[in-house]
């Protein structure tokens, strides 16, 4: 059987070998391997749908890996990594000890920068080609791919206003698809959408403004005119711009008809795009969503009430909130700083303000945390979804930072729920007691463990922990979620009765009053949380046993101080050993000691 022609590419130098006539077969191929692939083993499917033709156009005119390829946002890469040797085991994408599902510079030297945050690829290309011009390689090519939306980021701005007063060999090209995860939100949005191929707007081009040499809008699925642009643009020197306007989700109807959804659409059926059926009866609600829908609920009673997510709204269902209540709730773009500091000035006017964040991504506003909400004590309540270990997305998306970069900051407030009724009651206390102090509430990505988990309102005691199980010897202190695989490895203890379990639910201000009670009562204490160990809860409680000079064994147990790459959440916690198993034999390893 005759081999496709993708099936003889095992790298650019191969692909620059086809006959450029032959190269829409190519992508037609490429794009039904990804296809293919992602319906069975899941993974972004839309966004590098869109990037096929531009994915091949680039490697085919530039000379790549010597001419340096900087993908932004990183899972626009699946089709550049097919074509530069990751073909034969792409099947294993952001499965256990398998390929990242972003960029990543261990894992190929095609991969000249890891791109798991958006915008960041100008700032990193730039970087490049000014070392470039340092060592005299001046001929060298720098490309940034800018897609999915992450062009109206702030850093992304910032490259740009460096690059145009550079003469750096840099081309940024905007993958120009009007959507990143949601619909693009933003003035920069609405000038794009002027723009149309052979079109481009005479007024207000801002990237002209900046220094740069614009080029387009052309075709991103014409690899005859992208493959003649991209040429021309090799011979110009210094900062240029091009303009490609692309569909995402290119070639399968369904995830062209349904963006959204296709961004990440799970397991489907390659031929038609018809999503699998997924049996969600009776299964508990996804944290995220008892967030979203908990959120409504309030805000029809609480006018007050107002809403910000930095370009997630179906990922951290403020969807519900934007539909309900447009005038109150806000996608600010991938904008994570402004949407902060636009928290915080709001909070100043008297309203009660739920910033929606990721955990990984809040990381991008640390100073705006500090400086504008936490030093000026403003009542800013912070819901952090995707907190813990996120399982394939990999190291740059796993929320466990957060516990230890926060703690260290004055005035905040640090909870964690057990379950969602905790979520829902402490989303219910934000809004029914005048906040005194920035709050943080923390939750795990994935569902939750109680299907009936609306349940009337109750307010939740601040700086209190409670016991949620009585025990003689051993005490487990947990924060959050995780404590539900406290319950579970005690439950297959037979001396059980031994071991006591507590919820601290805070682990910023520490429920002191519990903590003395805990320490003068037990013989040996267990902390566990779903973040890094270092600086963590378990830091916390030990530095509380120190101040108070308590003598008792304190073991922690947490994310050690490594990176933890890619797979299921539960494969991860085991290498973490904070799964269900590794806590039931670390307590039984104690108690044969006792």
């Amino acid at each position: 059987m005759a081999k496709t022609i993708l099936e003889t590419i095992d790298s650019p130098k191969d692909l620059r070998k086809i006959a450029p006539e032959k190269l829409p077969q190519l992508a037609a191929e490429l794009r039904q391997f990804i296809i293919e692939i992602v319906a069975t083993k899941e993974g972004h499917l839309g966004a590098s749908l869109g990037v096929v033709e531009l994915t091949i156009a680039l490697h085919y005119v530039f000379n790549t890996p010597k001419d340096l390829l900087v993908w932004d946002v990183g899972h626009q890469a699946y089709g550049h990594k097919i074509l530069t040797g990751r073909r034969e085991n792409f099947d294993t994408n952001r499965q256990l000890n398998g390929l990242s599902g972003f960029p990543k510079r261990s894992e190929s030297k095609y991969d000249t920068f890891g791109t798991g945050h958006s915008s960041t690829a100008i700032s990193a290309a730039l970087g490049m080609a000014i070392a470039s011009n340092l060592k005299g390689q001046n001929e060298k090519q720098h490309i940034a791919v800018v897609g999915d939306a992450s062009i109206a980021s702030g850093m992304a701005f910032e490259g740009l206003n460096h690059a145009g007063v550079t003469n750096a060999n840099l081309l940024i090209v905007l993958n120009d698809n009007a959507i990143g995860i949601d619909p693009s939100v933003g003035a920069l949005k609405n000038y794009l959408t002027k723009a149309k191929v052979g079109y481009k707007p005479a007024q207000d081009n801002m990237i002209e403004a900046l220094n740069f040499k614009y080029f387009g809008p052309v075709d991103g699925h014409d690899l005859h005119s992208l493959l003649e642009i991209l040429g021309k643009l090799k011979e110009v020197k210094g900062p240029k711009f091009l303009h490609v306007i692309t569909k995402k989700g290119k070639g399968l109807q369904k995830a062209e008809e349904d963006q959204v959804k296709y961004h990440a659409p799970g397991k489907f059926i390659p031929d038609t795009g018809e999503l699998l059926p997924y049996e969600t009866d009776g299964l508990p609600l996804k944290f995220q969503d008892v967030f979203g829908l908990t959120l409504v609920e309030l805000a029809e009673k609480n006018e007050k009430i107002i809403a910000i997510t930095p370009a997630m709204p179906t990922g951290s269902s403020l969807k519900y909130m934007m539909q309900a209540f447009p005038e109150r709730a806000f996608d600010v773009g991938i904008a994570e700083q402004h949407a902060v500091t636009l928290a915080a000035g709001m909070a100043t006017q008297g309203f009660t303000v739920f910033c929606a964040i990721y955990s990984t991504f809040l990381q991008r506003a640390y100073d705006q945390l500090i400086h504008d909400v936490a030093l000026q004590n403003l009542p800013v309540v912070f819901c952090l979804d995707r907190a813990g270990l996120v399982g394939e997305d990999g190291a740059t998306h796993h929320g466990v930072f957060d516990l230890a970069y926060l703690r260290c900051i004055p005035n905040l407030v640090i909870f964690a729920p057990l379950d969602e009724v905790d979520l829902r009651n402490m989303l219910y206390t934000a809004q029914a007691q005048e906040l005194k102090s920035p709050l943080v509430i923390r939750y795990p990505r994935g569902r939750g463990t109680k299907p009936e988990w609306k349940q009337p309102f109750q307010k939740i005691s601040f700086k209190k922990g409670i016991c949620l199980k009585e025990g003689t010897e051993i005490a487990v202190l947990s924060l959050g979620t995780i404590g539900q695989n406290v319950i579970r490895a005690i439950e297959g203890i037979s001396e059980a009765a031994k071991i006591a379990h507590y919820d601290m639910r805070f682990a910023k201000p520490l429920d002191e009053e519990l903590l003395h009670g805990i320490f003068r009562n037990f013989s040996k204490i267990f902390t566990l949380e779903d973040g890094v160990i270092n600086g963590g809860f378990g830091s916390a409680v030990m530095e509380f046993a120190q101040k108070h000079k308590y003598q008792v064994s304190v073991s922690a147990m947490g994310i050690p101080d490594e990176f933890i790459d890619h797979g299921k959440v539960e494969e991860l916690q085991e290498i973490a050993k904070i799964d269900v198993d590794s806590i039931r034999r670390s307590l039984l390893a104690h108690l044969a000691q006792l």
